[in-house]
């Protein structure tokens, strides 16, 4: 069916342009002589008109302009057809000088003048129906005011008209003066102080056409939603499919954009060398993977204990040549060091760890075996095996812990900074939360949602910190480019989000605020604020976003002594009380409410 409709088209469009080329030699010879042509021109019009119409065809076939449907039919199109008639003159000239005698007499003004008439005969032809849909007034869907006059608007109105969304354009707004007033695809732009009279009219959909950081973001559409507009989407060609008119997610509203990112930095850290990732296949580790191909690694070992989170990763970096994949446990050390004796890599990024708080409380054995005992191997394998650089990947959990998770992190942060050596640097970098993480509450609340369930919050006041994973990894990347080891490096998060308000607007965004929320009290271990991630103290780089914070010197020889204590606890009391001893300022919070 839809090859049939192809050919209909090109056969349409090629009896067309044979009448228009037909057309366009005879009106040049008219134009030539002023409405008469001489009859002894007559023969020479028509040798002329047969060949040149055959280079035409010859040359749109090869633009492959009979391949463009009506509605795709733009400036590029109208370029190539006008390319294709001006070569085609050339062409003629050429034949023309060396079988003049065939046309003679022959005025070779003609060939200009036909040239020009058919391009825009051609063009106009195609461009008719455009014309007409666009002067076409559609009424299908819901009215919709469109927020900013951009490149994106005219995309928009092009896509209304032609069917795209269930939507149909009664305006558009824009909060800058010097566009308000002048014209948008045949819409006069108006000032955004008509938003509510557009709502007065009974207008509730509104589509935003403007790039915008997510602090301005959030502001128009809270401004939007305060003025009654009920439907509001973001029109954007970043994401997945490339999707356009889409919802807007609370990701948009959270992410913090910093300004400070610098792909040649990076690049220049991590191009054309060997890297390793643990916890290859989690939320970080795969970001950091897809970063480290991305800036041009000589190759990426990926190692991770979970078969299926291995696959993922590999098939997320669509099989690279350079993805090295190892299926194991780091906490097996004669195994974990054969990869480093095969492999020898010069940087190790080590974010493998146990994160969910209360599965590290309910399993404190295993969250110290893994996050302490994993992160002792990985440092000392790297400096038996020379690596040049290892990264501890930390969270704001470990500063002043009240939880097992918080604890064993802040004993990795204290026994690889103290480790550092002159041909292994070792820092640690620490962050926040980052936005749809595995097993993190955005995902969770998103759930709920689509299971029409009210959102379950722990607590009114609870508090987190946010950012994009990519946005984080490349600020972890960064700040390991700048790092000359036994450094505490901070991530500059921005200011933290009261989880309920996030609740609410999810709900808000989705339509479905009647849900509401749950408080169902705080879990084992966690806390209702989290620290301040940015100290007075702490000392800025050259980057704005990444700070250097103070961490104690603490002697390793007492420090692997009291590991040692904590691996061989008998009990649940004892590992308490053996990361006290470590982590003086941990204050575990048990209380579940």
């Amino acid at each position: 069916m839809i090859r049939a409709t192809k050919r209909r088209r090109v056969a349409f469009f090629l009896l067309c342009d044979i009448f228009i080329f037909t057309l366009s030699i005879y009106f040049a010879f008219l134009l030539r002589f002023s409405g008469d042509i001489p009859e002894i021109f007559i023969p020479g019009m028509i040798y002329s008109g047969i060949i040149l119409a055959i280079i035409k065809i010859a040359l749109l076939w090869a633009f492959r302009i009979y391949r463009v449907p009506w509605r795709f039919f733009g400036l590029n199109e109208s370029r190539k057809i006008t390319l294709a008639c001006l070569l085609c003159a050339g062409i003629f000239f050429c034949i023309f000088l060396s079988y003049e005698e065939i046309f003679a007499p022959f005025p070779r003004s003609v060939i200009i003048i036909d040239a020009l008439l058919s391009a825009i005969m051609v063009g106009s032809l195609r461009i008719s129906k455009r014309v007409l849909l666009d002067f076409k007034k559609s009424k299908n869907g819901n009215p919709c005011v469109i927020i900013g006059s951009t490149s994106k608007t005219l995309q928009i109105l092009k896509g209304l008209k032609s069917g795209y969304a269930n939507y149909y354009a009664v305006g558009v707004v824009d909060g800058r003066k010097d566009l308000v007033g002048t014209y948008c695809d045949g819409y006069k732009v108006g000032h955004k102080d008509e938003l509510k009279s557009y709502v007065d009219d009974g207008v509730k959909s509104a589509i935003i056409a403007l790039k915008l950081m997510p602090n301005e973001l959030k502001e128009l559409y809270d401004e939007l939603d305060a003025l009654g507009f009920k439907d509001i989407k973001i029109f954007s060609l970043i994401g997945q499919n490339n999707q356009g008119i889409t919802d807007i997610s609370i990701e948009d509203l959270l992410a913090r954009k910093p300004k400070d990112l610098d792909s040649s930095v990076v690049e220049s850290f991590i191009g054309g060398k060997s890297v390793m990732v643990t916890g290859a296949g989690g939320t970080i580790g795969s970001e950091i993977c897809k970063q480290c191909l991305k800036f041009g690694a000589k190759e990426i070992i990926m190692v991770d204990h979970s078969e299926y989170n291995l696959y993922q990763i590999n098939e997320a970096t669509n099989a690279d040549d350079r993805n090295r994949l190892v299926m194991l446990n780091i906490t097996h050390k004669s195994e974990f060091e054969s990869v480093f004796a095969k492999f020898k890599p010069y940087i190790v990024i080590h974010a493998a760890a146990y994160k969910h708080v209360p599965l590290c409380e309910f399993n404190p054995l295993v969250a110290v075996q893994n996050n302490i005992l994993g992160t002792k191997n990985v440092v000392d394998l790297a400096k038996k095996y020379n690596t040049q650089k290892v990264v501890l990947i930390s969270t704001d959990k470990a500063v002043r812990p009240t939880n097992i998770m918080g604890a064993t992190k802040r004993v990795c942060e204290l026994y690889a900074l103290n480790s550092n050596t002159s041909s292994t640097e070792i820092v640690a970098v620490r962050f926040g939360n980052v936005l749809g993480s595995s097993g993190s509450v955005i995902p969770k609340f998103k759930a709920q949602i689509a299971a029409n369930e009210p959102l379950s919050v722990t607590h009114p006041e609870i508090t987190r910190y946010f950012m994009l994973v990519s946005e984080a990894c490349q600020l972890v990347l960064q700040a390991a480019s700048i790092a000359k080891g036994g450094e505490l490096f901070v991530l500059n998060m921005g200011k933290p989000v009261k989880i309920a308000d996030m609740a609410q607007r999810m709900l808000k965004l989705s339509s479905k605020e009647h849900l509401g929320i749950k408080f169902v009290g705080l879990r084992p271990g966690e806390k209702l604020y989290e620290e301040l991630l940015i100290d007075p103290s702490d000392v800025a780089t050259k980057f704005e976003s990444i700070f250097v914070t103070k961490s104690k010197p603490y002697d390793i020889d007492k420090l692997n002594l009291q590991i040692s204590n904590l691996l061989n606890s008998q009990s649940q009391q004892d590992i308490e009380d053996n990361l006290k001893a470590i982590v003086t300022e941990f204050n575990h919070n048990k209380n579940r409410n």
